[in-house]
């Protein structure tokens, strides 16, 4: 399929699509390279292997998670034409994720009651590589939020039709690749303590 035919409408959704995968693919290979950092910093001797996943992060991967499928949902809602099921399934999509990020906090708080600080004498290398790593997470999480409200604003402004959601499915895909992220993230502290 040749790139450059088609109308200006389809090349120009094809140019952000494409866009889009390259920011996603250069937030993978940061990730992958901070994921990696960790793995080798494991054989210091001054690793510290005792840091329990706090409950709250548990919970704040089930929000987002959930948040997902209110995402797609809402997506289906929108080419099915039913408004008003979309607006509710991207307003619970925003409050997943804004469930998300206070979880993250309680999370850190967790980690810190438990006696794990990011700075100071008491840190150490794996308390600094966990809260740069979620940290980094929770940043793109903000801005995937902010995404998620100009969806919001663009649906009550009703910019979104069957056949016309580009706006709808951009913030979809990239909201969708935070909660892969997140999953990856959970998973990797999980099994690599």
């Amino acid at each position: 399929m040749d790139l450059t035919q088609g109308s200006s409408e389809l090349k120009n959704a094809r140019a952000k699509k494409m866009m889009l995968w390259f920011g996603m693919i250069s937030i993978a290979m940061m990730f992958a390279g901070l994921t990696s950092a960790y793995v080798v910093s494991k054989s210091r001797p001054d690793w510290v292997s005792a840091i329990d996943i706090p409950v709250a992060f548990v919970i704040s991967t089930i929000a987002i998670v959930l948040s997902s499928v209110t995402f797609f949902l809402a997506k289906k809602a929108v080419n099915d034409n039913k408004r008003s099921a979309a607006t509710g399934l991207l307003l619970t999509t925003l409050g997943l994720g804004i469930v998300f990020v206070i979880f993250q906090f309680r999370g850190f708080a967790e980690i810190v009651e438990a006696g794990f600080y990011f700075t100071g004498v008491e840190s150490t290398i794996t308390t600094s590589f966990l809260y740069a790593i979620v940290f980094s997470h929770l940043v793109h999480v903000f801005g995937g939020l902010l995404v998620l409200i100009v969806v919001i604003y663009n649906h009550f402004k009703e910019k979104y039709k069957p056949g016309q959601t580009l706006g709808l499915e951009l913030g979809a895909m990239f909201w969708h690749f935070l909660d892969f992220l997140w999953v990856y993230l959970i998973l990797f502290f999980y099994f690599f303590r």
